[in-house]
């Protein structure tokens, strides 16, 4: 066997034919030997680079999630003061400035604020005028005596104009009471009764009117007073309202609107296209003495309905099982996110999914802002255009 290593090249003059075939066939088999090796070396580079543009790609993922979230989480922390803080100095300056100009004003003995060359270049803001909506009281003011005062003149003045002043004032809500009378009338001969029958009302033998009810209602779940500030508030007329009280008249009054529930999502789910959304909202659990999270599940008709309508649903999760039940019977197009819950509700036959163009412009827009990708630019480009074409056909037939 010849060592192919130790050759040289005056050795190959002596060798002999069958040598000189045995040399070139190792080197051959040497060579190809060579190449598998380096076609190896060539995959096994090709996969790491492939590797290393895949952790590359979700190393950027992975930064542009990151400083998304710090965003959120922080965007609002910073030294700079965000529109509220301003708001809120803004305010409280101007309620300083207003009662430092009072002072001044009742320390001068006068009434109107003085006209200085700086306060004349400052821009006044502009008063917006008072609602045409709201009921007017007119007080007239006139002279007591009209004639000329001038000496020698004595003569009567006519009236050549006015001058018209419009100030808002409020009458602070008013406990009353509605007194029913119902006379009695009886016929002697016949032994008959006659009298009107007393009105339909919502808590029979109740004290509180429906106006009442309604003002409770919208106090609690619109204003978000809770029943014990409404106590308080009432206490202060002098109306002694408990908040079991208060907790007992609402529920009277919502099970009195559940008909109007019902009629209005038989409304909204007459519609063949519905929009579904979930939000989580903090539900009180006294018995643990903390908040739990619970879902308001919303379902609006279809954005091209001449005849809008949205109907909420309170539920204390975010299974599928939700809007399944809700959703019994109804067939159509539902839009909606890629949440998974909605998988299930779209199995049943007759519907049918419309992803939420919503949400998918929202991620071009974070790659946009990031410039993360020239792609997504021109996807919201193209986006845009498509809501020109529906603002277009909304009032086409």
């Amino acid at each position: 066997m010849l060592d192919v290593n130790a050759l040289k090249a005056q050795d190959l003059q002596g060798l002999s034919q069958s040598a000189m075939v045995e040399l070139a066939t190792e080197m051959l088999a040497r060579i190809a030997a060579m190449n598998t090796l380096l076609q190896a070396r060539d995959k096994q580079a090709a996969e790491h680079a492939q590797e290393i543009k895949f952790k590359d790609t979700k190393l950027e993922r992975i930064t542009h999630e990151l400083a998304r979230l710090k965003a959120w989480k922080f965007g609002a922390k910073t030294e700079r003061m965000n529109a509220g803080q301003r708001q809120m100095f803004e305010e409280t300056a101007a309620e300083d400035e207003a009662s430092l100009q009072a002072q001044l004003l009742a320390l001068q003995g006068t009434s109107e604020p003085s006209t200085s060359p700086a306060a004349g270049t400052r821009r006044q803001p502009r008063r917006q005028p008072l609602p045409e909506h709201l009921r007017r009281v007119e007080h007239r003011h006139e002279p007591e005596n009209t004639t000329c005062p001038s000496p020698g003149c004595g003569r009567a003045m006519v009236r050549i104009g006015e001058d018209v002043s419009e100030r808002l004032d409020i009458v602070p809500a008013e406990f009353f009471v509605q007194r029913h009378v119902r006379g009695k009338w009886a016929c002697k001969c016949c032994q008959l009764l006659v009298q009107e029958p007393v009105g339909p009302q919502i808590i029979d033998k109740g004290m509180p009117t429906s106006g009442l009810l309604a003002h409770t209602l919208v106090s609690r779940f619109v204003d978000h007073l809770p029943y014990y500030r409404q106590e308080q508030i009432n206490a202060r007329s002098g109306v002694h309202t408990p908040r079991s009280t208060l907790a007992a008249w609402s529920g009277a009054a919502g099970a009195s609107l559940q008909p109007l529930y019902d009629a209005h999502r038989a409304f909204v789910l007459g519609a063949q296209v519905l929009h579904a959304d979930e939000t989580p909202v903090r539900m009180l659990d006294p018995g643990a003495g903390k908040t739990t999270k619970a879902y308001i599940w919303a379902y609006a008709r279809g954005e091209h309905d001449r005849t809008p309508g949205v109907i909420y649903d309170f539920c204390a999760g975010r299974g599928a099982k939700y809007p399944m039940a809700f959703l019994q019977g109804w067939c159509g197009t539902i839009t909606c996110d890629d949440y998974k819950a909605y998988d299930a509700v779209l199995r049943t036959e007759g519907r049918k999914e419309a992803g939420c163009l919503a949400h998918a412009r929202r991620k071009f827009d974070e790659l946009a802002k990031a410039h993360a990708s020239p792609v997504a630019a021109q996807a919201i480009q193209r986006m845009a255009a498509l809501y020109r074409i529906e603002q277009q056909a909304r009032e086409m037939t």
